[in-house]
């Protein structure tokens, strides 16, 4: 079973489509929850995605009530600033779900104060509100997938044979 990432009410194109490119190379479910902050056909929705849209699989819906309702009985983890933990110290299983709020708000208090046993936060400076949202997702998920060992992720890579034309730099190393 895949993650599951879900973004309630996202609002910047750019970070959707970074999350969705995360999604590709993890095999992570996007849930997007609507109302969304700009239209799945944006080019900058598209942009950020590049070309993994078909590796990954997505669905829309239209209230955080109905996506409650069909998965309401699933682990979820809520991402919050507002945490009594942070998301290391969390216990994920592979097919979690792993709910973040808007860019501006995050998520709602009145859901919060229902789960908040089960949000968790990503440390950082008491200064700072909080990071960019495509961030915090990969930090989370990341995190997620190391506790899962990984499983059906490739953890070696290999080198292309390319050259650089001029790389002066190389007689530095």
């Amino acid at each position: 079973m895949p993650m599951n990432i879900v973004l309630v009410n996202p609002e910047i194109p750019q970070n959707t489509g970074n999350i969705a490119r995360t999604c590709a190379a993890t095999g992570a479910t996007l849930h997007l929850i609507e109302p969304l902050g700009f239209s799945l056909s944006d080019k900058y929705l598209k942009r950020a995605g590049l070309d993994y849209w078909h590796l990954m699989q997505y669905r829309v819906y239209p209230s955080l009530e109905i996506f409650l309702k069909e998965h309401g009985r699933a682990r979820m983890h809520f991402a919050t600033t507002k945490a009594p933990r942070a998301y290391h110290q969390a216990e994920y299983r592979a097919d979690d779900f792993l709910v973040f709020g808007c860019e501006t708000r995050g998520l709602p208090e009145t859901l919060l104060s229902r789960v908040y046993e089960r949000c968790v936060r990503i440390p950082m400076r008491q200064e700072a509100r909080s990071l960019n949202l495509s961030n915090a997702v990969a930090v989370v998920l990341y995190e997620a997938l190391r506790q899962t060992e990984f499983s059906g992720l490739s953890g070696q890579g290999s080198l292309t044979g390319r050259e650089e034309s001029d790389a002066p730099w190389l007689d530095y190393v």
